[in-house]
């Protein structure tokens, strides 16, 4: 016969098996109530947060070769750790760059829906992604940072994209995230539909490692994480900051990037 301590150490247990086969059909309702939709297109896929198979064909993931300091692709293979133009005669203050994919139509609808149509289902993926890109950059990291919002940018848009990424991407990394290592003390207008040095002038002194925050970035090796490189303006402007503070080395890692800077829409 069961004691009062054993049968109470099992309730718990046997609660938790009855909510799960509860929840079970009720995941199956609303599976079939409201399927889901491809972010991009709105055709019913068979996975969440999925791309279906032509938004998915349309997708341009980056992948070597590309520039080793900004990780911008190259038409051909020019050679192992070549640069390109841009990288040598403007040198960021970062390191590498590296991106999961162009910053083309179907990542402009899944960049839009993430961080302007609460669609934070998106993180998961987008995530992965980025964790897979810079699984070279992870490999040698002490720290995540994600590139912060004015507060009130924060509270308008009720999260912070970079944050969310940053998280999924330290589960897949195991590198540790220093949420607030990194304030941007300084609300500027959006970036979109500035030229670079407009960019660069927009985000000059906006962001800042506070005196009691240094001890996160002293000395470590930093993968700064963003939803999209454009310019490069507050990416660069991020780290200066964050060398500033004391950082051995920063890295930048992004969903997409412009892989042509004329074209940028964001």
């Amino acid at each position: 016969m069961s004691s009062p301590a054993t049968v109470e150490e099992r309730t718990p247990g046997r609660l938790a098996r009855v909510a799960q086969a509860l929840r079970a059909p009720l995941r199956l309702a609303l599976d079939v109530a409201l399927p889901p939709l491809c972010p991009a297109c709105r055709e019913v896929v068979g996975e969440s947060a999925g791309l279906c198979a032509s938004c998915w064909s349309k997708l341009s993931p980056i992948e070597r070769p590309f520039c080793e300091r900004l990780g911008i692709p190259f038409v051909y293979d020019p050679g192992p750790g070549i640069l390109s133009m841009q990288a040598i005669a403007d040198p960021p203050a970062y390191t590498r760059a590296r991106a999961a994919v162009r910053y083309d139509d179907i990542a402009r609808v899944l960049v839009s829906a993430f961080k302007y149509g609460d669609r934070l289902d998106l993180a998961p993926t987008m995530g992965n992604w980025m964790a897979r890109a810079g699984k070279e950059l992870l490999a040698e990291a002490d720290a995540i940072v994600p590139v912060p919002l004015h507060w009130r940018r924060t509270w308008a848009r009720r999260f912070n994209q970079s944050a969310a990424l940053s998280k999924i991407i330290s589960e897949r990394s195991g590198v540790p995230v220093a949420f607030e290592a990194l304030s941007r003390v300084k609300a500027t207008p959006q970036q979109v539909g500035l030229s670079k040095s407009e960019r660069a002038l927009n985000v000059q002194g906006a962001f800042r490692v506070l005196p009691g925050r240094k001890t996160d970035i002293s000395r470590r090796r930093i993968v700064l994480v963003d939803d999209v490189l454009t310019s490069g303006a507050t990416a660069d402007t991020c780290a200066r900051a964050l060398l500033r503070a004391g950082a051995r080395q920063v890295d930048v890692l992004v969903f997409a990037r412009v892989a042509d800077a004329a074209r940028a829409t964001i």
